[in-house]
């Protein structure tokens, strides 16, 4: 079973909004959370500088380090928290943004007096009552009312602009050396090279072992039928056309394992659809996309869908695949769940030539199969 869902429009505009209004909390609570750790790092460091050598002190840094790292929405392992380095950097990245977490509660404390004021204009003003010895009129109403939203436009900028320094002063301090993180890149690179000669040469012998022990073998029995009935046995004719369209059928398929020339022309979504068709079990698939991906991302989602509901059947003993394809932020995420036994070895040939076409587009590539199952695959691929 096969479904498309499309994007409407009205849904898409509900879902940029609510995803504004998400992130706008987002920074809010980091900055006011900010505040707090701001005063716990400036204490902890000032307390420990006389030990700031000792390995339980900057265990210590690194652990605040880690905490502020999440709040601010960071990776701690992308910025090599996951190791105790004996530079100190910890301890100085925690005295370096205290200061900046001042400044972001200074800059809530405004808003919240901000905000305070205009609860008391609304209930003084609201009632006709002088507020500071003032009575509404219409310009100055019209002048409160300008002057307050420049005011906390000017306000939320403040908040914004320090969730930006917050999470760059983090990104500068904490991250690798640039050198270091051009030469980890250079070695990904390298070996991601190498995954896909690996990959490529892989699904070349098996599309030279499909042809020679599937179509070929088929081929030569289909000759010999068509010598057969040409000396007087003319009730062969019929198997042999028989076995010419499961000749066809074959090279189709090995056609559409080589390459999906379907992609071209119709698209992820239908593709993919031919894909549930061509399935021995039912495979629903749901593709929400609002633009079509670049033709590499499509490719490599394509021939993650196919892989994982062709082990699905063979090897798993499914009898059922769910496919989702969708947007998050710049990413295509691919899921693929089955109900089968589990298991799967994420270091297979399959899976893992997988991995690596993902690991080429730097993507990431998971593999969840405990014993008894369900298996299930994402992939998610960069899009931007």
């Amino acid at each position: 079973m096969t479904e498309r869902a499309g994007t409407d429009p009205d849904m898409a505009g509900r879902s940029r909004h609510t995803g504004a209004v998400a992130r706008a909390l987002r920074v809010l609570s980091a900055v006011a959370l900010g505040t707090a750790t701001a005063v716990i790092d400036l204490v902890f460091v000032l307390a420990t500088l006389p030990f700031a050598r000792r390995p339980g002190v900057r265990r210590a840094a690194r652990g605040l380090a880690v905490l502020e790292a999440r709040r601010l929405g960071l990776d701690p392992a992308a910025l090599g928290l996951g190791a105790d380095p004996a530079d100190g950097r910890h301890a100085r990245y925690l005295a370096a943004r205290a200061p900046v977490g001042v400044l972001g509660g200074l800059v809530l404390l405004l808003l919240v007096w901000g905000a305070g004021a205009a609860l008391i204009l609304l209930a003084g003003w609201g009632r006709g009552l002088p507020v500071d010895g003032m009575l509404p009129s219409a310009p100055l109403i019209a002048y409160a009312v300008v002057g307050g939203l420049v005011l906390l436009f000017l306000d939320l900028s403040g908040l914004a602009g320090v969730y930006a320094v917050e999470r760059g002063l983090a990104a500068r301090m904490l991250g690798p050396d640039p050198t270091e993180a051009l030469r980890r890149r250079i070695e990904e690179l390298a070996e991601s090279r190498a995954g896909v000669l690996a990959a490529v040469d892989a699904e070349r012998r098996r599309i030279e072992r499909d042809l020679h022990d599937g179509l070929q073998q088929r081929l030569v029995a289909l000759s010999m039928l068509i010598g057969r009935a040409r000396r007087g046995r003319p009730e062969l004719f019929e198997q042999a056309h028989e076995q010419a369209q499961q000749a066809l059928a074959e090279l189709r398929e090995v056609a559409w394992r080589v390459y999906p020339s379907g992609l071209d022309s119709l698209g992820l979504a239908d593709a993919l659809a031919g894909v549930a068709e061509r399935s021995e079990v039912p495979v629903k698939v749901v593709c929400e996309l609002s633009r079509r991906p670049p033709m590499a991302v499509e490719t490599a989602s394509y021939f993650v869908v196919s892989e994982a509901v062709t082990n699905a059947a063979k090897h798993a003993g499914a009898t059922a695949v769910t496919v989702e394809v969708g947007e998050r932020d710049t990413m295509i995420v691919v899921r693929i769940e089955d109900d089968g036994t589990g298991g799967a070895d994420p270091g297979g040939g399959g899976l893992s030539g997988l991995a690596r076409r993902v690991a080429a587009l730097d993507g990431t590539f998971t593999v969840t199969s405990p014993a008894g199952g369900p298996t299930t695959i994402v992939a998610e691929l960069p899009c931007a």
